[in-house]
């Protein structure tokens, strides 16, 4: 059980597990939300869209049809991995289901037969569409595969859920058989392995880095989390507290100064959720990714 993301928080927590993510335009506002509640948020549902072409898809997806109004997700994969985000709210994918599958995962157990549609899925759940005909023969990409693996695990760390917290529409609603040409407990298999691993490790997997040549280095190289430790006396950790201050995340009394302290170890935490990372990954201590986008001047 959670409050829903928000648009940022959603946005930030996709980022920080390396999916590559198109904002639609309007999402944020784009929703069913005048249509009942959106929340408490219990797990991340999985669809194929029926559809080819991304373009096309992303548009039903937006805007619904004459049958169905949009949104119909929140976030459309697309074939080549690409997340194309299209609300931020209530939307138009789960319909009704069985709630004893419903408590199933907010339990984190094994998923009963869904037999039942008597519970509005789309108050609880999170939903993205996948772009795939359906028919059992059309390919699933492995870019595509690892989307829906990232884009799941995102949310799931976001909450601090695991992989049981998601489901296929088919093991929703009775007579569904969403998504087709894949098996939900690989899927999940694939999740679980993923939020054993800090996306902030070197370990984890990590987007492809930008094909032009970077700049020459301008800011302060991670020196390793080992540097963060009590009585570290350093003109980078003020360096590194004047951009946490910039950046809105001061946790100072006073300063920040050279000592790193428990001021410095607080302010950096709120770094690291707002880059979206949640629990232990938020703990204050600097890892690479979080240090490189914080980008500490040179001292």
């Amino acid at each position: 059980m959670a409050t829903p993301l928000t648009a940022d928080r959603l946005l930030a927590a996709l980022r920080a597990e390396g999916v590559t993510v198109v904002e639609h335009p309007g999402w944020r506002s784009n929703n069913r939300n005048h249509k009942g509640p959106w929340g408490p948020t219990h797990g991340v549902m999985i669809h194929h869209t029926v559809t080819s072409g991304t373009a096309s898809s992303v548009e039903l997806c937006y805007n619904g049809h004459s049958a169905l109004p949009g949104p119909l997700c929140h976030g459309v994969i697309a074939k080549d991995g690409t997340v194309h985000l299209v609300s931020a709210g209530r939307a138009n994918h789960a319909g009704l289901g069985d709630d004893d599958v419903l408590r199933a995962v907010i339990a984190e157990r094994e998923l009963p037969p869904d037999n039942e549609a008597n519970t509005d899925g789309n108050r609880y759940f999170y939903g993205f569409e996948c772009v795939n005909l359906g028919d059992g023969k059309d390919p699933w990409p492995a870019a595509q595969r690892l989307a829906i693996e990232r884009a799941s695990a995102a949310i799931c760390r976001a909450h601090g859920w695991r992989e049981r917290s998601v489901l296929g529409h088919l093991e929703w609603q009775p007579g569904k058989v969403d998504p087709r040409g894949f098996t939900m407990d690989s899927m999940r298999a694939r999740i679980g392995k993923r939020l054993d691993v800090d996306p902030a490790s070197p370990a984890a997997p990590k987007p492809k880095p930008p094909a032009a040549k970077p700049e020459p280095r301008r800011y302060e190289p991670f020196p390793g989390a080992a540097f963060f430790r009590a009585g570290r006396n350093s003109p980078i950790v003020t360096a590194m507290g004047k951009r946490l201050v910039t950046e809105g995340c001061s946790r100072y009394a006073v300063g920040p100064g050279p000592r790193w302290s428990n001021a410095d170890r607080n302010s950096y935490a709120a770094w690291q959720r707002k880059l979206g990372y949640t629990g232990a990954a938020a703990d204050g201590i600097p890892g690479r990714t979080s240090w490189d986008r914080l980008k500490v001047p040179r001292v």
